[in-house]
């Protein structure tokens, strides 16, 4: 089969390897569709394991199953995890599931990047998702990540009638845009550096947009009658963003570090201004559990959430290279499929 070998950001080769070969409890899966994630192109946490294959945002077609499946068959369209966790231990009985070292462990073999792929027996038994026939292949892989919006937002306690900051309006950004208006939000302030990405913050819901190079708590308590925002969503590495972040935070607030910075990034932090005097909650979030997931799906087939409208390249596994190039840049893209089994337009 034909995957994408990635050694760096720049370098992503198409190679061919066998098909996996799957045993008991496993299932094998033809990729239909793969999206990009921005941490697939965070360069500096990949390129020390490279090389390998990413793609953890999939969807397909079961092709083959072992023995001892029996809750899914040949035929059957799914999403899936690629981190599952156990379920049992304390982390888990606790609700912090994507802390489970079982989650750690677990992946796709060899990644959604490929034309197949082997899903072990703990996927198949907590991670894989039954698409029903109004949730497309490419519109199914928006589970994982929204599945990751789905806890952040409910572990940063968002509620009706609060102003929302998100800082970064790319495809996290405007999932979590999405789902602060359906959860009530009484206002939704975006941001970004990029035009393209402002007016699509707009049109997916933010109810005001500011150009990152602005004065963002300025702009913000101009807006929301002097007052800073309730929640600070911060969804782009940018150490700017992240003071940005700390400045537009009101009293009583919470900031929700949603994504990770480039590597080594550090922040002073004023604990008599930000706690003891002015009472911020400073919280994260990463990935999600399978039952976010399970709600996730729920969303997209009912429409709550739009995603497809939000998919602005769809590509061959061959131009993989302009994905990631398109990704990275983070300009005049939003989300980007790979679709394995496509060929190339002739020339």
């Amino acid at each position: 089969m034909r995957v994408a070998m990635y050694y760096n950001n720049n370098d992503i080769r198409i190679k061919d390897i066998p098909i996996p070969q799957i045993g008991y409890g496993e299932i094998l899966v033809k990729i239909m569709a793969s999206g990009i994630c921005g941490s697939d192109v965070m360069e500096w946490y990949r390129i020390d394991k490279a090389p390998l294959i990413l793609g953890h945002e999939i969807a397909g077609e079961i092709i083959s199953v072992g023995e001892g499946v029996d809750r899914y068959k040949e035929g059957d369209r799914i999403s899936a995890s690629h981190h599952v966790p156990c379920n049992t231990c304390h982390y888990c009985l606790s609700d912090h599931h994507t802390v489970c070292d079982t989650l750690r462990r677990t992946n796709f073999d060899p990644g959604g990047f490929a034309e197949y792929l082997r899903l072990p027996a703990i996927n198949v038994d907590s991670g894989v998702y039954l698409l029903p026939d109004e949730v497309s292949f490419e519109e199914a892989t928006f589970i994982e990540p929204l599945a990751c919006v789905l806890r952040g937002q409910r572990r940063s306690n968002l509620q009706p009638g609060q102003c929302i900051l998100v800082l970064g309006s790319g495809i996290a950004g405007l999932l979590h845009i999405q789902m602060a208006s359906i959860l009530g939000a009484g206002c939704v302030v975006a941001t970004d550096l990029v035009d393209y990405r402002l007016n699509a913050a707009q049109r997916f819901g933010a109810d005001i947009v500011i150009h990152g190079q602005n004065d963002v708590p300025e702009r913000l308590r101009e807006v929301n009658s002097g007052r800073l925002a309730d929640l600070v969503i911060i969804c782009t590495t940018a150490k700017k963003a992240v003071e940005q972040g700390l400045k537009s935070v009101d009293r009583g607030g919470t900031i929700l570090f949603f994504s990770p910075t480039d590597k080594g990034v550090t922040i002073p932090l004023s604990i008599n201004d930000l706690f003891f005097r002015n009472d911020i909650t400073l919280t994260s979030s990463y990935a999600g559990s399978p039952a976010d997931h399970i709600v996730a799906l729920k969303m997209i087939r009912n429409r709550k959430i739009h995603v497809k409208e939000m998919i602005t390249h769809r590509l061959s596994l061959d131009e993989i290279g302009l994905g990631f190039q398109l990704v990275a840049e983070a300009k005049e893209s939003i989300k980007v499929i790979i679709e394995p089994h496509s060929l190339l337009p002739p020339l």
